[in-house]
């Protein structure tokens, strides 16, 4: 039967990334896989464990009376969300919720039980941040510029300084913003945000600063502005380097000296608003150019946050595209849905120019076509556009990381196709199937 030994393949990769421990075992209840994360949370390492009878290393409450991967291979159906607790290496309990999923090979055979749990011990000293953080799941990562980022927002929430965001269209700059008020002492007063290149001169100003009755025709009242709304709270300029030289004179008065005065009156406001920046932009660069203010942007960069694009933290891409379709799932009416192997190598395989942004968004398109609660790799066929600078979309990376998962398997075994079926999981047919259609070129 095959081995579910870690490989170097793009599923391995995945299962390595995850925070979710994994594990499998064959007929005979001995563990064939034990990913990273099982390693954390047990303390067994994966080598004492591969092997074992599952029971062994485990000592789990339910081992002996209500195995759930006892059931689910008699019964022939995954268990979702059950509680048990572990007994780690060091003889603590871990509480941990657990699913069950049978393995089967492309013919259908059925070749054993994989399970997942998880971790629910609550981390000693958990602040406020890091709440903030969890229920804006965009910012949960595992790579160490985000972990950078991380370790210092407790002090820059706590702060009352102005902070600027940098980072491209869709990395999460408002999330990010909105997790920096709810994490510091204003979360409870208002967040007021703002898109600057939503608005012309002539409307940002009254967006911004609001207007009194008969400030000019049609003013037939008195309106707050954006600043008067956010009281003593968070005040959110996004793309701010699309403000025109006019405005950002007024915004300059602003954050120098905190006041501001509505159209078509005559008495100066005083604001206690935190501000927030956010832009896509090089302001250093528009700056050198004469189209931004350089006494403004030092204004702004008092703290500067840059948030690194998905495809240089691509060990984000499995949790996120989960955390996205349970979310998109639930909404749908599918219950627990689930990313296959082949179609999450096509996700992790691809650039993401659109960032986090456009991962959610294809996320969702694939919940609304899938058929089932498992989301299939021909659903993230892109839309016309979404291709990415090399001219492969997600479809052609799905045939890179196929391709490199063969190449690699080949590799492995000398060229024995019977072998690298085995490591694959696949057919030896399918193989030679697979290998016809990449083409002598590719594979051989």
């Amino acid at each position: 039967m095959p081995s579910f030994s870690p490989t170097v393949s793009m599923t391995s990769a995945i299962l390595e990334s995850i925070s979710d421990g994994v594990f499998t075992v064959d007929e005979a209840w001995r563990i064939t896989s034990f990913n990273r994360a099982a390693e954390v949370i047990t303390g067994v390492n994966r080598e004492e464990a591969l092997g074992r009878p599952c029971s062994d290393v485990l000592r789990a409450s339910l081992c002996q009376s209500r195995c759930p991967l006892r059931r689910t291979l008699r019964q022939g159906n995954p268990l979702f969300d059950i509680p048990a607790w572990f007994v780690d290496s060091e003889g603590e309990r871990v509480p941990v919720r657990l699913a069950t999923a049978i393995l089967r090979d492309a013919e259908g055979k059925v070749l054993g039980a994989a399970e997942t749990f998880r971790d629910l011990r609550e981390p000693a000293g958990t602040n406020r941040i890091r709440e903030s953080i969890n229920c804006f799941g965009h910012l949960i990562s595992r790579n160490q510029k985000m972990q950078a980022i991380f370790a210092m927002l407790p002090k820059v929430a706590a702060s009352h300084s102005t902070v600027l965001i940098t980072g491209e269209s869709g990395t999460g700059k408002g999330v990010l913003a909105r997790a920096i008020h709810g994490a510091g002492p204003r979360c409870s007063a208002p967040f007021v945000g703002i898109n600057c290149a939503a608005f012309p001169d002539t409307l940002i100003e009254n967006e911004l600063f609001g207007h009194e009755k008969g400030a000019f025709t049609g003013a037939d009242r008195r309106r707050d502005g954006r600043i008067s709304q956010a009281g003593n709270g968070t005040l959110f300029f996004d793309e701010m380097g699309d403000v025109s030289l006019a405005v950002q004179v007024r915004l300059l008065r602003l954050l120098q000296e905190r006041t501001y005065e509505p159209l078509g009156s005559g008495f100066t406001q005083k604001t206690e608003a935190r501000f927030l920046a956010a832009t896509h932009q090089d302001l250093a660069a528009l700056v050198r150019g004469g189209r931004f203010r350089e006494d403004l942007f030092w204004r702004l960069d008092v703290i500067r946050i840059h948030l690194p694009p998905l495809r240089e933290r691509k060990e984000d891409i499995p949790e996120l595209a989960l955390r996205f379709a349970q979310r998109f799932g639930h909404v749908a009416g599918h219950a627990d849905v689930r990313i296959h192997p082949a179609a999450m190598a096509q996700l992790v395989a691809h650039d993401w120019p659109g960032n986090v942004r456009e991962l959610e968004n294809r996320i969702e398109r694939a919940v609304v076509l899938a058929d089932s609660n498992e989301i299939l790799p021909e659903y993230f066929i892109p839309a016309s556009g979404l291709n990415d600078e090399k001219g492969q979309g997600l479809a052609s990376g799905r045939d890179a990381a196929e391709r490199r998962m063969i190449l690699e398997a080949l590799t492995s075994t000398g060229g024995n196709r019977t072998a690298a079926a085995k490591i694959l999981g696949i057919h030896r047919s399918t193989l030679i199937r697979k290998i016809a259609r990449f083409g002598d070129g590719a594979i051989k």
